[in-house]
């Protein structure tokens, strides 16, 4: 027998949204089906966190129509959009540790006698609750007792509670989740899709889409690419579509050469073993020469950063070791990583990188003062000569150094971050996405100066979204996927070829010898 066509929950048609200098959204068509889960999917600044503002009343559209189980509606705050049957759980689980899990679920909507709050009905009701997503726990207890895992499904269950809801929004739900932790949620999701209800499932794992959707919206650049059944769209196709480039592109690409090393150091600068760490990078192995330049290639949410994050020190290890220039390392901090030889230049310019009420010089100087701690202060005219040093050598377009950082372009705080950290000499230099965002002369520019200190000796980790720019800059790949390193590339290979792998859908197994 055929089956019957899924009921539509949620239509959303030419929704555009305009923030000031940016458009977010232009003419988004979304659809939602009663007993599905739907992926939004896309890089940063695609425009799945403001559509999803937009279905929950945070944001109103500039233009567009939103219905409802087919009645036009616009929901004006989060607390409207509950009551209509639209829940949230965002990545940031928003409980209260010193709570119990009843009074975490039902908070706000207690059941009550004779005027106060009946607690064995609180209990028995968050009970039901979670039966339902087959969760058995002791409610009484406070949920900061509880796995991060446990509190996602009280989240789930609290979304559920307030609203009724017809509506189910995960945003990232399992970037804290281990591989068990994360089959469990997706149990719970397909016992959900089976009562009818509507989930859209928001990650960055191709994984994850595979074993859990039905069907994936994928937004580049505000704009709509389309929507597939999950099942019929290539994986490799969907990374493609992600990133905007064609299957064709890549199958037309000719092979890049990668530079031949001529300057690398044969003994590792830097080594990790089984270097890891728990709901954030799975454990690896890497090593970095000095000379050479190895790329990071991954999707967003494959591991990038936080390997980053790892080998810098913003994030301690739980597993494994490092070693640098053949000490084994015991102190994992920013500041111990700097006296030893490491500099990073995060993705963030704008949160992590320059301090945009300081000048030039005071920003380019920055990193060294810090080491050499505030009892060595540099004098000013030190200060003056190594600013016009690094505006002279990185050619950044300021009228002075006494320019306030603020009022460069992107891709000249760009370089202010890059002047920072060269101007600490470091031996291994980490730069996590130093070319988003600014003009394609300004990325030339950087790319070339790259591989020239690679060239002088130094060791660089170059990490990009861009797979053609790190093809371009690398002497060596290692790519990233789900929070794990696959694999690593060296000698000749295509951006075709790492699409396949990160994708998933290539022969990892070869490509690990370094023999591709």
């Amino acid at each position: 027998m055929p089956t019957e066509p899924a009921a539509t929950l949620l239509t959303m048609q030419g929704i555009s949204k305009s923030f000031p200098g940016v458009q977010a959204l232009e003419n988004v068509d979304f659809v939602l089906n009663a007993g599905e889960i739907h992926a939004l999917v896309g890089e940063n600044g695609a425009g799945k966190s403001t559509l999803i503002k937009i279905i929950t009343g945070v944001e109103r559209p500039d233009h567009g129509r939103v219905t409802l189980l087919g009645q036009p509606v616009q929901a004006r705050s989060p607390q409207h959009a509950q009551a209509l049957g639209i829940s949230t759980v965002y990545q940031e689980i928003n409980l209260c540790d010193n709570l119990s899990v009843a009074e975490n679920i039902l908070i706000g909507r207690e059941p009550r006698k004779f005027g106060r709050i009946d607690r064995r009905g609180m209990q028995n009701r968050a009970r039901e609750i979670l039966a339902r997503l087959d969760v058995a726990i002791d409610v009484t207890r406070d949920l900061g007792e509880y796995s991060i895992a446990i509190k996602q499904m009280a989240a789930i269950a609290r979304a559920l509670e307030i609203s009724s809801a017809k509506i189910l929004i995960l945003d990232e739900p399992t970037s804290s989740l281990d591989t068990h932790e994360t089959e469990n949620l997706f149990q719970v999701l397909r016992k959900l899709k089976e009562d009818g209800l509507g989930i859209i499932f928001i990650t960055h794992f191709i994984n994850q889409i595979y074993d859990v959707t039905d069907r994936v919206t994928i937004l580049r650049n505000g704009k709509l690419v389309g929507t597939y059944e999950t099942a019929s769209l290539p994986r490799l196709e969907l990374i493609a579509l992600m990133l905007g480039r064609t299957i064709g592109d890549f199958n037309d690409m000719a092979q890049i050469k990668l530079m031949s090393g001529q300057h690398q150091q044969k003994e590792p600068l830097l080594q990790v073993r089984d270097y890891g760490r728990k709901g954030s990078m799975q454990p690896f192995d890497l090593e970095l020469h000095a000379g050479e330049v190895l790329g990071f290639a991954g999707l967003l949410g494959s591991g990038r950063t936080e390997t980053a994050h790892l080998l810098f020190g913003v994030d301690k290890p739980d597993s494994g070791s490092l070693t640098f220039a053949g000490q084994e390392v015991h102190k994992f901090s920013p500041a111990e990583s700097i006296t030893r030889g490491i500099a990073f230049c995060p993705e963030d310019r704008k949160a992590d990188g320059v301090v945009e009420d300081l000048t030039v010089r005071e920003n380019i100087v920055l990193a060294l003062q810090a080491n050499r701690g505030w009892f060595k202060r540099l004098s000013r005219q030190q200060q003056q000569e190594l600013a016009d040093k690094f505006i002279k050598m990185l050619n950044i377009s300021t009228p002075t150094a006494e320019q306030h950082v603020k009022n460069l372009s992107g891709g000249n705080q760009q370089k202010v971050i890059l002047a920072r950290w060269l101007a600490t000499n470091p031996q291994v230099l980490i730069l996590d996405e130093p070319t988003r965002g600014i003009d394609i002369g300004a990325k030339a520019e950087i790319q070339k100066l790259v591989l020239e200190l690679a060239e002088e000796g130094k060791a660089c980790i170059f990490i990009s979204s861009e797979l053609e720019e790190v093809l371009r800059t690398s002497h060596r790949i290692a790519v990233l996927r789900d929070q794990q390193k696959v694999t690593e590339f060296s000698g000749e290979v295509d951006e075709h070829t790492i699409m396949r792998v990160m994708a998933g859908s290539g022969a990892a197994s070869s490509a690990e010898s370094g023999t591709t």
